[in-house]
């Protein structure tokens, strides 16, 4: 890894205007710095005051980290607290009647719900969840559409003490069934159906089917949410209870259940090398201070605000900045139940323009979605209530990040590129949109509080612009706490011992540039070997969208017997997709193009084309489909997730 090479180039700057500088939380890098200061200077009152700050505490905290039994950090652990109170109660006094949701259906229609609203429909459906016999402790799997239900399903599990573990509603029944298992759920929450582009999804036929293996016994209740007028081709009496009978005549009010800042909140399984997910596990109090504190300060959330971030909450992006940040900070939020193309390419634009959404929040995929579907179709909108724009789940090549600058934000709001992940439960790097001048594809600097470091095999440091691991050098709050059921796992995975188990590592290759902002180049395992140099297969895909020809491309490496590895690039046109000469054509002004833009060595050796790339529902690309491919091996795995599983006979078509 210390002789990881970084390709791509990027010197444009973007410093926030002087009028958002001036009124944002953050206000210039002399306040940013002055932040790092106190948190490299006294990082313990650093974080206690953070919390002190931002957390309604029942019973107070009086030691900030006890790291005695490294990895396994405790923060804030005598300290007691509720999530849904810091949320939901804490904000009646003022903000009752303040907009929590403004939800948007499927088909258009919308819902709008107050604070007041909400904290009744929590508490009502909590109290039907301990009329159930659910307590604290027991772990509840949701499987739910994008809703207002969804929220109120999490925020009921959190009042009441019980561990909930989101599931997306695009999972299979297998994938379902070994997260149920794994969690030993007491009981899952579902919808009898969902909506998505006008199409009815079956979510209570999964779960039946999931529930179905003999070995799921641990699952007493079944709790549906009637979304359609459609019924339920199959009824378990006794285990099968509807949303509407279960919180009929239930209180309006629910005293929450007091945790302990070290209680698990939830478990959020996410994909392991091994192909058994993984239960990431946070804390009560620190997963909660990481997802407020970031919210303020990343998306400098004012009153006024209308936040809309696209993410499921079945992923932890919808976890921190649907369900615990915005509410945890009294924010008014959109919830979006569609997807972006339905009924046309135009919903996203229309949606911002009806509901004077400011503060936009977003996948690189769909960005580069959208540019093929319509790269003018945010002119004909009135996007002018914008004022910040984010990107989140993969690093964002510049020519999206521009086409993102001009075209939706009107080249007046600053872009905040946020990288984290799931076991991080909040934004690590990202610039502070007051105080940090972007740059096309960076995520720029670490919040204050947050070491970060990239590192080579020995743990040291590599000078600037080499690549090398990912690492944060000091543990935080919100980091994961461990992998339920699997304390080693958690130990090996991400404190090694090559590091001497001091240092998070990330699983994501970086480098920095002049400036000492850092460049996300792919996850450690999607590094090419080519000839010896090692390239990040971010770069590659950023130097192929960069040709007018290409929306997306995604790129992997094969074996090769003189190489080591050879570069094979899967690439979605904005044109047709080409076939005979045609191809072969288009094919060989790719591989110039990346010749001439990053050098020879990074040229691939194949180029595939498709109408799509294979993701999963949420946008997510599988890039171990794509191996597989690239490899001509046979496709094991589950792909049932995908959106369009026909892509992949596309792809597996050589030019």
């Amino acid at each position: 890894m210390s002789t990881l090479d970084s390709i791509l180039k990027e010197t444009r700057l973007f410093p926030p205007s002087d009028e958002f500088r001036h009124r944002a939380t953050i206000s210039g890098m002399a306040a940013y710095n002055d932040l790092c200061e106190q948190a490299d200077s006294h990082y313990l009152s650093f974080w206690g005051d953070l919390a002190r700050e931002q957390i309604s505490w029942k019973k107070p905290f009086s030691r900030v980290l006890d790291d005695s039994n490294a990895p396994f950090f405790k923060w804030f652990d005598d300290g007691m607290l509720n999530v849904s109170y810091n949320c939901l109660d804490r904000h009646l006094a003022l903000h009752a009647n303040k907009l929590a949701i403004i939800f948007e259906a499927d088909d258009g229609a919308v819902t709008r719900v107050t604070y007041a609203e909400l904290h009744r429909r929590v508490c009502q459906f909590a109290n039907g969840l301990k009329s159930l016999g659910l307590k604290r402790g027991d772990r509840i799997v949701v499987y739910m559409p994008m809703s207002i239900e969804a929220i109120v399903a999490m925020q009921a599990c959190a009042r009441i003490g019980a561990i909930h573990s989101v599931v997306f509603g695009g999972f299979s029944a297998k994938s379902l069934h070994e997260r149920i298992l794994d969690a030993g759920a007491s009981a899952v929450i579902t919808a009898n159906e969902g909506l998505r582009g006008g199409k009815p999804v079956a979510l209570k036929a999964v779960c039946d089917e999931a529930l179905a293996h003999g070995d799921c016994d641990s699952v007493r209740h079944l709790v549906v949410y009637q979304r359609t007028n459609n019924g339920c081709s199959h009824w378990q009496d006794g285990r099968d209870i509807w949303w509407h009978k279960l919180t009929e005549g239930q209180p309006e009010q629910c005293e929450p259940e007091w945790m302990n800042a070290e209680d698990p909140l939830f478990i959020l399984y996410t994909s392991g090398s091994t192909g058994k997910p993984k239960g990431i596990q946070h804390s009560t109090a620190g997963y909660l201070l990481g997802a407020l504190n970031s919210f303020r300060w990343v998306f400098d959330i004012k009153p006024n605000d209308v936040f809309w971030c696209t993410a499921d909450v079945g992923w932890i992006t919808g976890h921190s900045y649907v369900c615990y940040g915005p509410l945890g900070n009294a924010a008014t939020q959109v919830i979006f139940e569609g997807v972006p193309t339905y009924p046309d390419a135009n919903r996203f634009w229309q949606m911002i323009e009806r509901h004077k959404v400011s503060i936009f929040y977003t996948a690189p995929t769909a960005i580069r979605s959208l540019i093929k579907l319509g790269a003018d179709l945010p002119k004909q909108h009135d996007l002018s209530s914008l004022r910040l724009l984010g990107t989140v789940g993969e690093p964002i090549n510049p020519e999206a990040w521009i086409w993102y600058y001009e075209t939706v934000g009107g080249s007046r709001c600053p872009i905040v590129d946020t990288w984290w992940q799931t076991e991080t439960g909040s934004a690590m790097i990202s610039p502070l949109p007051g105080a940090i001048a972007t740059k096309p594809g960076s995520c720029t600097l670490p919040l204050p509080g947050i070491i970060a470091d990239i590192v080579d095999e020995s743990g040291a440091p590599v000078e600037p612009g080499k690549g090398g691991f990912l690492v944060i050098k000091k543990p935080f709050p919100s980091l994961l706490r461990t992998i339920w059921g699997d304390p080693e796992r958690f130990k090996k995975t991400y404190f090694p011992e090559e590091f001497n188990g001091k240092y998070y590592l990330a699983g994501d290759s970086s480098h920095r540039d002049e400036n000492g902002y850092f460049w996300i180049m792919g996850r450690i395992d999607d590094v090419l070997n080519v000839s010896g140099h090692r390239l990040g297969t971010m770069e590659i895909e950023s130097a192929l969208v960069a040709n007018p020809l290409v929306a997306e491309a995604a790129v992997v490496g094969k074996p090769h017997e003189i190489k080591g590895e050879a570069v094979v690039a899967f690439v979605v046109l904005k044109q047709a997709r080409p076939t005979g000469d045609d191809a072969r054509k288009v094919v060989e002004a790719l591989k110039n193009w990346v010749a001439h833009e990053i050098g020879k060595i990074a040229m691939p050796d194949d180029i595939r084309f498709g109408d799509n790339l294979p993701k999963t529902r949420s946008g997510k690309i599988m890039r171990r489909l794509l191996r597989a491919i690239a490899r001509g091996e046979a496709i094991t795995q589950d792909t049932s997730t995908l959106e369009n599983p026909a892509i992949l006979q596309q792809l597996q078509q050589p030019n």
